[in-house]
């Protein structure tokens, strides 16, 4: 009888060694990666059109690109609403279409996370640089292409998007850079 109580209290305190307190596994940092990129590939990745019909995702985006992002789609809107009252409302207002995140301005048709490599710059900084493979088989000629997606966690906070470098069929080199761009624009 000892015995069997011994092990029916080993088997207990291994059972709850596994749980967590959230019920849920802890993941791997390139699962936390992936994780991140699949829900920005399918909420904002096939057009810029995705931008104006819902607010920019929080912690998807360092703040830093996910206040320029805002800062552009609110001047897009702006001038939308600024042209349907002018004289001339046939005018084409400034938009932000195609593709904003990647390189390909028709976007892709398929895409596939590739390595992730993660570094700790500081025990509470971690960036990761997740190769992302791209497909359009919509165009001609057909389109592949690599981009790398650069992130960030700081303290632990979860995994956002930093930059973007684009592939060399880019007209830019890199997100930061086309959001610069736009916000140049978009203010002339």
């Amino acid at each position: 009888m000892k015995k069997l109580f011994i092990y029916f209290s080993l088997f207990l305190f291994l059972f709850s060694c596994k749980k967590n307190d959230s019920g849920l596994k802890a993941q791997e940092p390139d699962a936390e990666v992936t994780q991140v990129l699949v829900k920005f590939y399918s909420q904002y990745g096939r057009s810029g059109k995705a931008l104006y019909n819902q607010p920019v995702a929080h912690g998807l985006f360092t703040p830093q690109i996910r206040k320029e992002i805002e800062e552009i789609v609110k001047a897009s809107k702006e001038d939308i609403e600024r042209i349907k009252k002018s004289a001339h409302p046939e005018d084409k207002p400034l938009l932000l279409e195609g593709s904003v995140f990647t390189s390909l301005y028709e976007g892709y048709t398929k895409y596939q996370i590739g390595p992730v490599e993660i570094r700790t710059i500081k025990p509470n900084i971690r960036t990761a640089d997740a190769v992302i493979e791209f497909k359009n088989t919509d165009v001609a000629p057909k389109m592949a292409w690599r981009e790398k997606v650069h992130l960030i966690n700081t303290s632990g906070a979860g995994w956002e998007i930093d930059n973007i470098t684009f592939d060399k069929i880019a007209q830019v080199k890199d997100l930061k850079t086309k959001l610069n761009d736009l916000r140049a624009e978009f203010r002339k």
